[in-house]
């Protein structure tokens, strides 16, 4: 792969929270991150998804693909076999929405779906003031993952919690007071990479009172990718 190589080899797998959720920390992921920056001043980025609170840009495929070669024993390793082996889905992205300008939903933490199977990993490549991810607790369900099982009472419940408190303010999640707990966080330093279950209720660290630049050079650059069991 060239300047996009990657090493994986000093992986460090460990659990959080007294639900034993597996992760994954790989530090000093790329070993040319510029390249990787370079390549997203390259990019044209735009906004893809509704829930996401930025723009994004597709990573080459070829990179993906062959991240996915040299990662897939260490997730197997860690998240357990994927079955036909996985397949991948990767963006660079850059948060750049005001928090003023956040809708509701932006302003929980959320889950990137229900399956348990399905994998997260980001990556972190910006020096701001901005942090990596946390994880959070509902405190009226105690569900710290979703399921298609869980889902409905979780909903329910979180309806039921806005209707009695209100709406939270305009802002990211911070301590996700007062409807979740935060159980855990990643440093989010400059060129780490997390895996983790997507499943898990999550937020990115965004600190409300700091710039929130659209130029990967000054922003909340990452690159988020997502593994999904054939």
């Amino acid at each position: 792969m060239g300047s996009w190589a990657i090493s994986p080899t000093g992986a460090q797998a460990g659990t959080f929270s007294q639900q034993n959720h597996n992760f994954v920390t790989i530090h000093d992921f790329l070993q040319s991150p510029d390249t990787a920056m370079n390549s997203a001043c390259l990019q044209n980025f735009a906004k893809i998804t509704p829930q996401y609170p930025g723009i994004r840009a597709p990573l080459d495929s070829a990179v993906a693909d062959a991240w996915l070669r040299q990662l897939s024993p260490l997730m197997e390793d860690t998240f357990g076999k994927a079955g036909k082996g996985w397949a991948i889905q990767a963006w660079y992205s850059i948060v750049t929405t005001p928090p003023r300008d956040l809708v509701p939903l932006q302003c929980f933490p959320h889950v990137d779906g229900t399956d348990p199977d399905q994998l997260a990993m980001m990556l972190y490549l910006h020096q701001t003031g901005h942090g990596g991810t946390a994880f959070f607790r509902h405190r009226s369900t105690g569900f710290e993952a979703l399921t298609d099982e869980t889902y409905p009472r979780y909903a329910a419940a979180l309806q039921d919690d806005v209707r009695k408190a209100g709406l939270p303010p305009a802002r990211y999640v911070t301590d996700g007071a007062p409807h979740f707990e935060r159980i855990h966080a990643t440093s989010g330093a400059f060129n780490q990479a997390v895996f983790y279950r997507g499943n898990l209720l999550h937020s990115g660290i965004i600190d409300n009172d700091a710039e929130l630049s659209a130029d990967p050079r000054t922003g909340r650059l990452t690159i988020n990718a997502f593994f999904r069991p054939l």
